[in-house]
């Protein structure tokens, strides 16, 4: 019977581990993340699903998890939102230092590029919020 290999905890100490990103082939280590906590590629913002709470590394999906979004965190702090492309499982992982900038921004922005109803509905309502008006 093989030994069962050891998971790391970086719940409370830093992960120094260097790795290539499975999905853009990325050489990512933790210098210029500006955290202790590397957690994904700063090229594509991939990363892989291991953790069940940050740092455990007790998950044992392994999926690709992909970034469909940004949010601000309390005090003006980003994150990116990650779904596990494998079990649909939603994460947040706090933007690091040497994140594309470009790639962030499109995250944040592509809402405004797939509303929710026809662009034409704004400018009906925004008329009729004139009319009302007069």
């Amino acid at each position: 019977m093989k030994p069962q290999k050891q998971k790391k905890d970086y719940r409370f100490q830093p992960c120094r581990d260097i790795f290539t990103c499975k999905v853009c082939g990325w050489a990512v280590g933790p210098e210029g993340a500006g955290t202790n906590h590397r957690n994904h590629c700063p090229n594509c913002l991939s990363s892989l699903h291991v953790d069940e709470t940050p740092g455990d590394r007790a998950a044992d999906c392994g999926g690709v998890m992909e970034p469909v979004a940004v949010w601000v965190r309390k005090g003006g702090e980003w994150a990116i939102i990650h779904r596990c492309k494998r079990c649909g499982t939603f994460g947040s992982n706090r933007i690091a230092a040497d994140d594309d900038p470009v790639k962030l921004m499109s995250l944040a922005a592509r809402p405004l590029g797939m509303p929710p109803f026809p662009l034409d509905l704004m400018e009906r309502m925004a008329r009729q919020l004139e009319f009302t008006e007069e």
